[in-house]
């Protein structure tokens, strides 16, 4: 299932991981592992905010994905199913 995962990093936290270097290793850790459909960044709410589109194959998969982003960066994160254009008429073509 395609969704939205999105995630919200603390400021202090965020900043640390900026000044040792460990944010931009663990951004390109996670998008190599995850290959999102799009990956977009900038700020939300006073955060510094990442959403990537992915395919999430099983629900098991959320605490892999999250885990980094909570213990390392201490982000609010959320996971929000969404469709593409193919995806919706496939189910607009559905309803009877």
């Amino acid at each position: 299932m395609r969704v939205l995962f999105k995630a919200q990093f603390d400021t202090d936290k965020g900043n640390e991981g900026i000044h040792s270097g460990e944010m931009p290793k663990m951004l390109k850790e996670t998008l190599d592992h995850l290959k999102p459909e799009a990956a977009y960044f900038g700020p939300e709410d006073g955060c510094r905010t990442c959403w990537l589109f992915i395919d999430l194959e099983d629900s098991s998969q959320i605490p892999v994905i999250a885990e980094p982003f909570f213990s390392q960066l201490g982000a609010r994160v959320s996971f929000t199913p969404v469709m593409n254009t193919d995806d919706l008429a496939k189910g607009l073509s559905q309803i009877r």
